[in-house]
């Protein structure tokens, strides 16, 4: 019998080896039993580990094993690191190299591959500097994007990936993303909040256990439009695709006017907020969260969590990352499989 998708380690990825991911990594493993930490291991060199920890001062063991199903009893004493194939170049923190690229993308790639396998609970993923990995011909614009190719290569057909941000005080989703603000008129049609929401929905009753989601959706121009004195694109496109999406049995409401939508009162009327566009939504959430909050991709065939910082290339090997992002990202992870878990639906998304 195969286990429960609840029982299994969470895979780790090295993330750029020049930045913070080693550090933090490292620091959430110090703090494993206060923070309650279940089992995980890293994908990634192991000596880089170590070189790091012993710069840090961190008194952590770093452990080989051969596969995911050794780290629950490596992980107590020991941080268990599955090493990679390729061989990685030395590594300087805070001085990013193309020489790092192949290795990076190999631990991105084993983690879905054990993932999609059924050998780890969750993919965990440490920054990526995408300036370096696109030296080297890589086509994408960040993670979440590469993970959807990846599910492709594996046979799936994932939805298109919808970056949720999750903390205590605030869910948010941002319906265009890595875009020029420029581009994000002609991108924003009522397919697109239509697939965004029925996504962001499914996802928070099947991960995060909200039965009926109530999504609170953005306008995209000041004032929501202002009746069309301000813009059209609420009355033309915002408004249609909500009443839509309220045919289909989804609670939400808007186009609201973000300037009001953040504040401790408005945040009570909903459970997840959809913005137009990047920093619409994460703004006011690194306002809110900028330590803990958590970067979720919803719509894959696995589930996917990351910190919501970058490599922060000027902190690594310092001692001052905080480790509290990567902390909350490996706990929300071990929560979301424990709720696919109950539902047995992580596939359907």
């Amino acid at each position: 019998m195969s286990p429960a998708l609840s029982d299994l380690p969470l895979a780790v990825t090295m993330g750029d080896p020049a930045g913070i991911g080693p550090d933090v990594t490292l620091a959430a493993w110090a703090r494993r039993r206060d923070c309650a930490l279940a089992p995980s291991f890293v994908i990634a060199d192991p000596a880089l580990f170590e070189a790091r920890a012993a710069l840090l001062g961190i008194a952590a063991r770093v452990t080989r094993i051969a596969r995911p199903e050794d780290a629950a009893a490596v992980f107590d004493d020991a941080l268990p690191v599955l090493p990679l194939r390729a061989q990685l170049p030395p590594v300087a923190p805070g001085k990013p190299s193309v020489a790092h690229a192949a290795a990076v993308i190999e631990s991105i790639e084993e983690a879905v591959t054990l993932v999609l396998s059924g050998r780890a609970a969750a993919v965990v993923t440490a920054p990526i500097a995408k300036f370096v990995l696109m030296q080297t011909g890589f086509a994408h614009a960040g993670h979440t994007e590469f993970l959807a190719e990846l599910a492709v290569r594996h046979g799936h057909r994932p939805r298109p990936p919808i970056m949720l941000m999750a903390s205590p005080r605030l869910i948010a989703v941002p319906v265009t993303v890595h875009i020029p603000l420029k581009e994000v008129v002609a991108a924003l049609t009522q397919d697109v909040i239509i697939g965004t929401a029925r996504t962001t929905a499914e996802g928070l009753t099947r991960f995060f256990g909200i039965a009926r989601p109530r999504l609170a959706i953005c306008g995209l121009n000041p004032h929501a439009g202002e009746n069309g004195a301000l813009g059209h694109e609420e009355t033309d496109i915002i408004a249609p695709a909500i009443e839509h999406l309220k045919a289909d049995g989804i609670d939400a409401t808007g186009p609201h006017p973000a300037d009001t939508l953040f504040h401790d009162a408005a945040r009570e009327t909903y459970d997840a907020v959809l913005a137009m566009y990047h920093d619409q939504a994460l703004i006011p959430f690194k306002t809110l969260a900028f330590d803990d909050g958590v970067n979720v991709t919803l719509g894959l065939p696995f589930i996917r969590t990351s910190p919501d910082h970058g490599t922060a290339f000027a902190l690594a090997g310092t001692g001052k990352a905080n480790p509290t992002s990567f902390i909350e990202a490996l706990r929300l992870a071990r929560r979301m499989a424990a709720s696919a878990a109950e539902t047995g639906a992580v596939r359907a998304s």
